[in-house]
């Protein structure tokens, strides 16, 4: 049985292992949900699980996906370019997350900014760098591996 990851990032190095784990995660715009009243944004999502055995192998073709939470604390705001939250059947993947800190160095605070293929991205405007990566338990098996252009 694959354990199931729980992860947190509070600086750049933890946000690269989470932004790893999502990689090729897929979500659908419509259930991103920010709480401005909790500060906080969640985004379920479903990860292609790179560290199972069968993702490293060529031949031996076990792949998974799980279903996880993408957990945005210390939120203030949050915008996006396009992503179209009232389609409900659109369906996004993602390639990356980063950080981008603010200029004022009093400050911890910064904006996370999901990066979509297709050029879309949500960008969190945050306090501080907050941000959890927890499976659920729901796995399911998949046939194809993502493939990116080099």
């Amino acid at each position: 049985m694959t354990q199931l990851l729980k992860l947190a990032a509070f600086d750049d190095t933890d946000l690269s292992v989470v932004s790893a784990h999502c990689q090729d995660a897929v979500l659908k715009s419509a259930e991103v949900d920010f709480s401005p009243s909790l500060k906080r944004v969640l985004l379920p999502i479903n990860r292609f699980a790179w560290e199972t055995p069968g993702a490293r192998r060529w031949f031996f073709k076990k792949y998974e996906r799980r279903r996880c939470v993408l957990h945005i604390d210390l939120v203030t705001s949050i915008r996006s370019k396009g992503l179209n939250k009232n389609d409900t059947e659109e369906v996004r993947s993602i390639l990356s997350i980063d950080f981008h800190e603010e200029e004022d160095e009093s400050s911890a605070g910064g904006t996370v900014d999901i990066v979509f293929a297709g050029g879309a991205n949500l960008l969190i405007e945050v306090e501080a760098l907050e941000l959890r990566l927890t499976d659920l338990g729901a796995a399911w098996a998949t046939n194809s591996k993502p493939r990116h252009k080099t």
